[in-house]
């Protein structure tokens, strides 16, 4: 009769304690921010072709010039990219001089959705096989890193831009070059 006891009650106990666990789980505030492993390191070596016959191609001496940087991580084949090109055409007239590496696309295709959704890069580097991307820590696209004067990463931001994410992409790349 006791090992009858037993042998019900410490499965119930454990069912409840998984019960507990989730429901803890699903009740703690979410901590959505990855951490970089790149935030504080300068970007690796690395020399790109222009992926647009309209811009210049990209290597680690343009982001190394003085003058901080947004790169943007984008591809043409990418909708969140394009969902992100108003954000990206109001941080331009905001001042912010933004470079693109197109990650695994061709010339023709990279023309087309920046003639659909507008050119904000003053230079495009063409990352055939995502050799920079995986470098510098992206693990998708788009992804946006704040680059200070010195080719020092000080910020990333995973996923498209949104409009509220605008200001603090503007003051993060305000203290980029301080």
């Amino acid at each position: 009769m006791n090992k009858v006891r037993w042998t019900f009650w410490v499965p119930l106990a454990l069912f409840g304690a998984f019960i507990v666990l989730v429901g803890v789980q699903l009740f703690r505030p979410a901590n959505d921010e990855v951490a970089s492993a790149m935030i504080g390191k300068p970007l690796p070596e690395f020399d790109l072709r222009p992926a647009s016959s309209t811009r210049p191609g990209l290597d680690t001496a343009d982001l190394s010039d003085g003058t901080p940087k947004l790169l943007n991580i984008f591809a043409s084949w990418c909708v969140p990219c394009a969902a992100e090109a108003p954000q990206l055409a109001e941080l331009e007239r905001a001042g912010a001089n933004i470079v693109g590496v197109a990650v695994r696309d061709r010339p023709e295709d990279v023309a087309a959705f920046l003639s659909r959704y507008g050119n904000p890069y003053s230079r495009i580097g063409a990352d055939d096989v995502s050799e920079v991307q995986l470098g510098i820590g992206s693990s998708g696209v788009p992804e946006t890193f704040v680059v200070d004067g010195n080719g020092v990463i000080t910020y990333q931001h995973i996923g498209d831009i949104r409009p509220e994410a605008v200001p603090l992409l503007l003051e993060k790349l305000r203290e980029a070059g301080q």
